[in-house]
């Protein structure tokens, strides 16, 4: 009997640590799967996924840059892709039809909650951006219920889009827009959804947004410290973590949804941080 097969689509994909995260969950939980990376042409994303699932594909992780176009393929899609406008996971259900989820912003509070231990309930945070990395995790931030969520954007605008999205889910949390020499007080925790950092580029924020209780993360990894959350160390932060958690954790939830069995994913981060 052969595996069933999944893949991540991207371009480009060879950097992905998708396959290795999915062939460690597979061997861990005895799931009979064979999981690839498939780099999908800029201009026939669309092709790419129809070719998958035309070949007896089971189920697609999507990254950087298809997430948008994999949300409009869908024909249906799960309440947290809808709001997302994004998805980072596709599968065909019992009727045929294409589902799209979304589980980045799970992952990302799953990593910070469980894995790291950081409350959110009642906590002041500044999120930093406004394009499809932070509109993918917005809904469950807010559901986690801080006291304040400001999202800083180097264009406003953006982030004022955002919040007039969110706004019916913000519930008690007071939800603001702004720009990012704007704040000038100490968050409890600061969120990077930028990419600048990893080219080295910081966002120009006053060291006032830091102080000694302040944790931060970055929702990119590297080998070695992020930029930055090495930025945030220097101004006295009292707590710095990266992105990898996420990663692991955004792809623990897709697994299970295809698969219905829950990894363990401790044991996998450990395997990727060595």
């Amino acid at each position: 009997m052969s595996n069933d097969l999944y893949a991540v689509v991207g371009n480009p994909i060879s950097h992905s640590k998708s396959p290795r995260i999915h062939s460690l969950f597979a061997r861990q939980t005895g799931e009979a799967m064979e999981y690839t990376a498939i780099q999908a042409p800029l201009d026939d994303f669309a092709g790419t996924v129809a070719e998958f699932f035309r070949a007896g594909g089971c189920g697609l992780n999507v990254t950087v840059p298809f997430k948008e176009q994999a949300w409009a393929l869908a024909d249906r899609r799960a309440v947290r892709a809808e709001k997302a406008g994004a998805a980072n996971t596709l599968y065909r259900n019992q009727a045929g039809d294409l589902v799209a989820d979304n589980t980045d912003g799970q992952g990302l509070v799953t990593d910070l909650t469980v894995n790291h231990g950081i409350t959110l309930a009642g906590r002041k945070l500044l999120v930093l951006g406004a394009g499809g990395a932070v509109r993918g995790v917005l809904g469950p931030l807010l559901a986690a219920g801080p006291a304040s969520l400001t999202l800083a954007n180097r264009t406003v605008s953006r982030a004022q889009a955002l919040v007039e999205l969110f706004a019916d889910e913000a519930g008690e949390t007071g939800l603001s827009a702004c720009g990012f020499e704007t704040p000038d007080q100490p968050f409890d925790l600061i969120i990077n959804g930028t990419s600048a950092s990893l080219q080295g580029d910081l966002p120009p924020l006053s060291q006032a947004v830091i102080d000694r209780h302040t944790q931060v993360y970055d929702m990119m990894y590297a080998a070695t410290t992020t930029p930055f959350n090495q930025w945030a160390l220097d101004q006295g932060a009292a707590q710095a973590v990266d992105g990898l958690g996420m990663l692991v954790e955004q792809a623990a939830e897709s697994f299970r949804i295809w698969r219905g069995v829950s990894p363990q994913t401790a044991p996998v981060m450990a395997a990727l941080r060595s």
